[in-house]
């Protein structure tokens, strides 16, 4: 598609996406969002800059194989639990490190479970990516 109106929606609207994605996993944990949603949106935002811009110039601007953010999420997600496991309670278990306030999400607390919602957050967006920029290319 060659359009201007796209091309510039897209240069306004995209930014936005990627950061409401980063807020809604922030507050993921405590409220509703977290990884899962926030990789979609993100995932969307980078679909929306491919449509205006061509596929190519979306994995230019993603600098990273989508493969690549799929198997960090997954490698992050499974680190995640390891810290419970340490301390000789089960896989995954909560271990809470503090809190850090922030101006958009509110007080965000640090522990594995935000851990493993930007896991969760890289394997759905990486994933997403992945089958939308090979469905794309194969038209």
């Amino acid at each position: 598609m060659d359009s201007l109106i796209v091309r510039t929606a897209a240069r306004l609207i995209v930014p936005l996406q990627l950061a409401f994605s980063l807020i809604l996993t922030l507050r993921g944990h405590n409220e509703p969002g977290g990884g899962f949603i926030g990789g979609l949106v993100a995932a969307c935002a980078v679909a929306l800059y491919a449509v205006a811009n061509g596929v190519p110039a979306a994995r230019r601007a993603l600098r990273v194989d989508p493969q690549r953010l799929l198997s960090a999420g997954l490698l992050l997600a499974v680190v995640s639990g390891m810290p419970a496991m340490l301390q000789g309670r089960p896989f995954l278990s909560a271990v809470w490190g503090g809190s850090l306030p922030t101006l958009v999400a509110g007080e965000v607390k640090l522990g594995t479970p935000l851990l493993f919602d930007i896991g969760v957050y890289l394997v759905v967006a990486g994933s997403t990516l992945l089958v939308l920029f090979t469905m794309a290319e194969d038209r």
